[in-house]
């Protein structure tokens, strides 16, 4: 064994697929790329999403209490990069990158259709925003396209690596 630079711990944990957070604050929509979430309970779906005050969609959140995280296909990862170099707070997003977007149901955030799942949330907990900059989302609305429902998602692995799903393995459960 080597010593690892604690810098570097975050890269061995990453959660899961990179997705991306709308929100819309005052007729404005915007969207950033987020790896920093987990799912904290299934019914209602609970998630707990970490979203740095030093970005441009940490105000919108905490001032609308709501968003959409949409998961994006392995094949977007290109744009995926794109969204997560640049600012809102600089520039329309959606304008600039060619980003399609359609209104969700129940939030003012747009949903993003070239994401193969769209899910509509709701700020259920914000006691830790302050400390920690997390969110505890409820989904309050899903969306998938049953036609990608297979796709490969996007995982970052950190400084400009990402992986993207292998192969699915199927083992017994006791559970349904």
């Amino acid at each position: 064994m080597k010593a690892l630079p604690l810098s570097k711990v975050y890269q061995l944990l990453e959660p899961g697929p990179v997705v991306l957070l709308t929100t819309a604050r005052e007729g404005r929509p915007n969207v950033m790329a987020m790896s920093w979430h987990m799912m904290m309970e299934f019914e209602p779906p609970l998630v707990g999403c970490i979203v740095s005050n030093a970005n441009h969609s940490f105000t919108a959140l905490k001032k609308t209490g709501e968003a959409v995280i949409a998961i994006p296909p392995a094949e977007f990862a290109p744009k995926v990069v794109e969204i997560g170099n640049c600012s809102g707070r600089d520039l329309d997003k959606f304008t600039t990158l060619g980003l399609a977007m359609k209104p969700a149901k129940l939030v003012a955030a747009p949903l993003l259709p070239d994401c193969f799942a769209n899910l509509e949330c709701r700020v259920a907990d914000a006691r830790l925003v302050t400390r920690y900059g997390l969110f505890v989302l409820e989904v309050i609305q899903a969306w998938i396209d049953p036609a990608r429902r297979a796709s490969k998602t996007l995982h970052h692995r950190g400084f400009g690596t990402f992986a993207v799903d292998g192969d699915l393995i199927h083992l017994a459960s006791g559970k349904p």
